[in-house]
């Protein structure tokens, strides 16, 4: 049966529903997991009562996750 390409269009609609930041820390790097949209390379994201600048914007570095991941800069 036909969807009419909507099955494609459901599909990255719910991927922009979760991504990931890329968060710097003293130990190393962690992954957090955010619900809606990522924020715009260049604002600022709260983690752990600490602030962040997004650097940018691109693709999660898990392999085979399509989530993006927004890297933040200190």
């Amino acid at each position: 049966m036909d969807d009419g390409g909507h099955g494609e269009q459901h599909e990255h609609q719910g991927q922009g529903e979760r991504y990931l930041l890329f968060v710097w820390k003293t130990s190393g790097y962690e992954l957090v997991e955010r619900d809606g949209e990522p924020p715009a390379v260049g604002s600022e994201v709260e983690v752990e009562e600490r602030r962040f600048t997004v650097t940018k914007i691109g693709v999660s570095p898990l392999p085979g996750d399509r989530r993006v991941c927004a890297f933040l800069g200190a």
